[in-house]
């Protein structure tokens, strides 16, 4: 079956709400980045744990100092190699600090097979990756969603997600995760675009 575009999944959602087509008409189609190779996807992974909770442009400051700490290169190996007090020193959490040693000692041991992750369904990919300490469905799921650019990810949980969706349907107030599940259904299955415009709607305020 023929893998759908971004800009085909991006003129879908348009064509099935206008408050959708407005923020398409704004920011034109979905874009999710590069997709990482399967040897970088160590680092997302990791990556995605110290952007837990953090505004953008901290969180991409304390991830630079620790991609300075472990010499450039994040993998395994590298963090299993420097102290808990140099981590803490880029300005991680202890908890974030653990989640990273635990993200380490699973991927030496062979428990995650990051390499074969993309054959996996979402929801097994998910369950593969929550067995990590510190890695919750928000994290799983921006991995599916950014990592291995997965089309019907709905991070419901997300505040930037409810916030948006707010924003772009003139709601007072963000909806709750359950009431933003039963709307993202109208959105199936391309709810990975719909969080993107989200986002976007996010950004313009």
């Amino acid at each position: 079956m023929r893998r759908v575009s971004l800009r085909e999944a991006s003129e879908e959602i348009a064509r099935r709400t206008p408050e959708m087509a407005h923020l398409m008409d704004l920011h034109g189609p979905c874009r999710l980045g590069g997709r990482p190779r399967a040897s970088e996807r160590f680092a997302s992974i990791a990556r995605d744990i110290v952007h837990q909770q953090l505004a953008g442009a901290a969180a991409g400051a304390i991830w630079g100092r620790v991609l300075t700490t472990l010499g450039g290169d994040c993998r395994a190996e590298s963090i299993l190699a420097v102290t808990d007090g140099e981590l803490r020193a880029a300005g991680l959490s202890a908890a974030k600090t653990a989640a990273l040693r635990d993200l380490a000692a699973h991927e030496v041991a062979g428990d995650l097979g990051l390499a074969g992750l993309g054959r996996l369904s979402d929801e097994a990919v998910i369950a593969r990756l929550v067995q990590v300490r510190g890695i919750g469905p928000w994290t799983a799921q921006m991995f599916l969603l950014f990592t291995l650019h997965r089309l019907d990810v709905w991070p419901i949980g997300d505040l930037g997600v409810r916030r948006g969706y707010a924003l772009a349907f003139g709601l007072a107030e963000p909806p709750a995760p359950a009431a933003l599940e039963t709307a993202g259904a109208g959105f199936r299955p391309y709810r990975s675009v719909a969080a993107w415009y989200c986002w976007r709607a996010c950004e313009r305020v």
